[in-house]
């Protein structure tokens, strides 16, 4: 993999070409779960306010708020002046029902694609971060890297990291659960994207124009989209960056559930499994061979659930 910076990666051939000469399309994911403090959203939201103010470089910034947090704050005044005076200014605001946090990425990143052209860039912003931090401010104030990594480089896909320990509980995660799996659905295609990221599942990224529009057109998942967006980025031979973000989190015990954590995985699996059909069903033979994968992954998935229990479980 070649070295562009030392944030950066990305790897030389694929489909596109020139440097995009475009305009930036920040799409923000509001919590779910709104949180007692507000110091993160409003560090982030400060950020939101200063692209707004640059509209030659970006287009005017999007943030998508389920409907379920809208109503579960109904009653709370200081959740509706933060909506209309805050995140309303700076941002036009998306309100919409959805599955879960990836079907919010859906209503956003193609609502920004139809407001777009060819040679922008689309660039999505998690916001149940703590960005309120010291670490966080760092982050917020390079974020914007990431996204010009792909006007700059024309390329298709920027996927970026977060700084975890060995131990982290996302790291683990990933380590038994996602790469496990994928290298038994996909086996040639993980090595190649562990090649590029060891966050398959990371919440910040950025797309160009046309691969955003071929996936907007695809399936689309409510869950682990990430990951198959990644997957496609291989399948096509797309161009693929990487950004180190920092040491951010969305954990505010610092550590996944064991609950949550089993959930992951068998969302992760659910998905391969129901891709892997879609682009081997054509194929003769194609359900003897699932049926020999989908058994080796339930082992998979098994191990993973056992090591994660072992790992995450506080000692009595």
């Amino acid at each position: 993999m070649a070295k562009t910076t030392a944030r950066t990666a990305h790897r030389v051939g694929g489909k596109s070409t020139a440097a995009r000469k475009g305009r930036i399309h920040p799409v923000v994911i509001y919590p779910y779960r709104q949180p007692d403090d507000y110091a993160d959203l409003e560090e982030l939201y400060r950020l939101v306010a200063q692209l707004a103010g640059r509209p030659n470089a970006y287009a005017r910034p999007l943030t998508v708020m389920d409907r379920k947090t809208h109503y579960a704050m109904a009653d709370d005044a200081r959740f509706h002046r933060f909506r209309e005076l805050t995140v309303a200014t700076g941002s036009d605001l998306v309100d919409a029902w959805c599955v879960d946090t990836c079907q919010m990425w859906y209503s956003g990143l193609g609502l920004a694609y139809e407001r777009g052209q060819p040679g922008d860039v689309y660039w999505l912003i998690p916001g149940d971060f703590n960005y309120g931090t010291a670490a966080g401010r760092e982050v917020l104030s390079r974020l914007a890297d990431l996204p010009e990594i792909i006007l700059e480089l024309g390329q298709d896909v920027c996927i970026g990291e977060i700084e975890t320990g060995h131990g982290h509980s996302k790291q683990l995660i990933d380590t038994y659960g996602t790469f496990a799996l994928l290298y038994n659905w996909f086996p040639a295609e993980a090595q190649e994207i562990r090649e590029y990221t060891e966050r398959p599942r990371s919440e910040f990224f950025a797309l160009g124009h046309e691969f955003l529009g071929q996936m907007l057109r695809r399936r689309w998942y409510a869950y682990e989209q990430t990951v198959v967006t990644l997957l496609h980025a291989v399948f096509d031979d797309r161009r693929i960056s990487r950004f180190f973000v920092g040491q951010v989190s969305d954990l505010p015990e610092g550590r996944e559930s064991l609950a949550s954590a089993i959930q992951q995985v068998e969302r992760t699996e659910r998905v391969l499994k129901t891709l892997w059909r879609e682009r081997n069903q054509v194929h003769p033979g194609w359900s003897e061979l699932y049926q020999r994968l989908e058994a080796r992954s339930e082992q998979v998935r098994r191990t993973a659930h056992t090591l994660l229990e072992n790992l995450l479980t506080p000692p009595a």
